[in-house]
């Protein structure tokens, strides 16, 4: 690129009225009309948007040490005062040393052990579907979601104390969700604190049996984890850990479920393909091992591409450490962004047709997401992605293939079936299902 004298100033655009609600095709129209980068007024200031497979690139790959996520998730979205500083806002080294303890757990040597929980757990909580008539499989899949991550990662007691667990992070959740950090007065910060406070009092016996008795989950392996200097982690940062890991490993999960029993529900003709997967991969074996669901390649493509359509995470923060230069203009120093993941799945350019459900995009010999390195971006990429991600996409599974194997499902009538982006994304009144037991 020319010296950063001659670079050319970035645009300046503004977010369409549809954005909260539409975000995916209203982001490709920015892409457009201002190219894949342009600033934004914000009531916090300015702030840059990037769009598209090479910035993405180059924010997870090729330039990430110049833009920092402690900045961006941490400072900008408010999860380090929200939840604590963990793995989502560090940056470098010691990102790269707490992701290291926390590996192992996500293994998938470990998975495997964790599917029998994810099928236990799946077969307990829809088993009444069907007898009440109609569910809200968004909210019914929150709370499947949170049993799975804290029996498995924190080794929380099924009933009464997951419950409660449940509680205290979906109110703390829907209280960062629901305020935007400027307008977060005295009375939000206390009930922050509040909530912050009965979690850290729920945790910290735990942590102190894990000290007494090591165990090989998440939380276990936090507390014997060493650091670089051979140190054990605080109480305080095991804490902001399991916050960040019991938040991620169900939050992201249950918007992707919700999306993905509604699309096959009102695609008939590929819930029946792979219904006839099923017959012709399990022989009649319930439940699945964690072979067989690898080997459900049309269950994956359909699962690859409500990840495309909906995102559980619209957009990816960063602040920028240094001055980077891209496509003619330079993102300045100190400058903060967003990374546009929903709007990257949306451009035509890289997808064919991407307004439309069409999971064949991800089957040979269209493979368009390896056609084009970074325009799949649902859960990160390079160094940074979602450590949870193999976890995450074998619980759906898991619940996707026991559903479609005893139930028919059916959406409401009548329902306002949108997105609505915040910080995380979630249909905007739920989404509402009758479900009837399959002969």
């Amino acid at each position: 690129m020319a010296p950063a004298e001659k670079a050319e100033p970035i645009p300046l655009g503004r977010l369409p009225r549809d954005y909260r609600t539409n975000m995916g095709p209203a982001m490709a129209r920015c892409f457009a009309d201002f190219g894949p980068v342009f600033r934004v007024h914000g009531l916090a200031g300015d702030y840059l948007f990037l769009i598209g497979p090479e910035a993405n690139r180059m924010v997870l790959h090729t330039h990430r040490e110049a833009f920092s996520t402690a900045i961006g998730w941490g400072e900008v979205l408010g999860l380090g005062e929200h939840l604590g500083h963990g793995l989502l806002s560090m940056d470098g080294p010691v990102h790269a040393d707490h992701r290291r303890m926390m590996s192992p757990a996500f293994a998938m040597g470990h998975l495997g052990q964790d599917l029998g929980v994810m099928q236990r757990v799946a077969a307990e909580r829809v088993a009444d579907w069907a007898a009440r008539g109609t569910v809200d499989v968004f909210e019914e899949a929150r709370g499947l979601t949170f049993a799975i991550a804290a029996e498995t990662l924190a080794g929380l007691e099924p009933g009464a104390e997951v419950e409660a667990f449940s509680s205290q992070y979906a109110q703390l959740l829907d209280l960062w969700n629901a305020v935007p950090a400027q307008w977060r007065d005295e009375a939000w910060h206390a009930r922050r604190d509040a909530l912050r406070q009965g979690l850290r009092a729920m945790l910290l016996p735990k942590i102190q049996a894990r000290r007494a008795r090591p165990a090989g989950d998440a939380l276990g392996l936090l507390v014997a984890a060493r650091d670089r200097e051979g140190q054990p982690l605080s109480d305080e940062q095991v804490i902001a850990h399991m916050n960040t890991l019991l938040v991620a490993g169900h939050e992201t999960s249950t918007s992707l479920i919700a999306w993905f029993l509604y699309l096959l529900s009102v695609h008939p003709e590929h819930l029946a393909r792979i219904r006839a997967e099923q017959e012709t991969v399990l022989q009649g074996r319930d439940p699945a091992s964690a072979e067989d669901y690898g080997r459900l390649k049309h269950l994956g493509w359909a699962l690859s591409e409500t990840e495309r359509m909906y995102p559980p995470i619209p957009n990816g923060a960063r602040g920028i450490l240094q001055d980077v230069p891209f496509r003619g203009h330079l993102l300045p120093a100190g400058a903060r962004l967003f990374y546009s993941i929903v709007g990257s799945h949306y451009l035509p350019g890289v997808w064919t047709d991407p307004e439309r459900f069409d999971p064949d995009r991800f089957a040979p010999p269209r493979e368009e997401d390896a056609r084009t390195p970074y325009a799949l971006v649902g859960f990160g990429g390079g160094p940074r992605t979602c450590l949870g991600i193999n976890f995450a996409k074998l619980e759906i599974k898991a619940l996707a293939t026991h559903l479609f194997r005893h139930f028919d499902l059916e959406p409401l009538p009548d329902q306002d079936i949108r997105q609505r982006y915040e910080v995380s994304a979630a249909p905007v009144a739920g989404i509402r299902m009758r479900l009837t037991p399959r002969p």
